[in-house]
């Protein structure tokens, strides 16, 4: 069974084949993505590795997490799914005046 595992807190001169070499001690890696502004293309300051091996990739969050990277200290942990929160968007109308 696979595992998704998160990466924060990343240098934003990190690389994915940087991200993929230092998961790859652990275990084989499907895929590493560093997640990018869709305006500026620019590091949002986190990624995502899936790890073929779920045992292996908890061993990696284990050793990798609060490690040094380009000078900052990992945040690594299980991925969980996106939730919607119900929050957010939309025009909400009140009742009673406009004004």
């Amino acid at each position: 069974m696979s595992i998704n595992i998160y990466v924060g807190n990343l240098s934003f001169d990190s690389t994915e084949g940087e991200l993929q070499t230092l998961f790859e001690a652990y275990g084989a890696v499907d895929s590493a993505k560093i997640i990018v502004d869709q305006f500026t293309n620019r590091s949002r300051g986190f990624g995502f590795i899936e790890m073929q091996n779920r045992e292996e990739g908890l061993k990696a969050i284990q050793e990798l997490d609060s490690k040094d990277l380009g000078g900052r200290a990992l945040k690594v942990n299980e991925a969980r799914p996106k939730t919607n929160s119900g929050g957010g968007g939309g025009r909400r109308e009140s009742r009673g005046s406009r004004w």
